[in-house]
């Protein structure tokens, strides 16, 4: 492990595939010794992010040397600082590619889990 500040996460944890998934990261970076914390939205933790918990709910958040990044950004940081998923950071962080992947994200994944989420806690 580094003497650098960690990266952290703030991710939804009542969102079964954003728990899935960033266990999957959460797992890997602890095997790997990697400088990344997790932080769920529901959490006391949440209050030192800048973000309320609905803003939270609708896209992933990455804290990274002071800077806070969200959506297809944040995964682009997050991706960047696992060796193993180095090689997905530079193909979707690629020029004809992010945009894409930023407009799915933005305007039909995160919706979608968000409609869910908000399904789920009966709002």
């Amino acid at each position: 492990m580094t003497d650098a500040p960690p990266t952290r996460v703030l991710y939804n944890d009542a969102c079964p595939v954003c728990r899935a998934e960033i266990r999957h990261y959460a797992r890997h970076a602890e095997r790997e010794g990697l400088p990344i914390a997790f932080d769920d939205l529901g959490s006391e933790a949440l209050a030192g992010w800048g973000v309320d918990a609905d803003a939270a709910a609708r896209r992933l958040h990455v804290l990274h040397e002071g800077r806070v990044s969200s959506g297809i950004p944040a995964f682009l940081v997050l991706w960047a600082r696992m060796p193993r998923y180095r090689w997905l950071a530079r193909v979707i962080g690629a020029p004809v590619i992010r945009p894409l992947a930023t407009v799915v994200y933005d305007r039909v994944l995160a919706p979608a889990l968000y409609r869910r989420h908000l399904r789920r806690t009966g709002r």
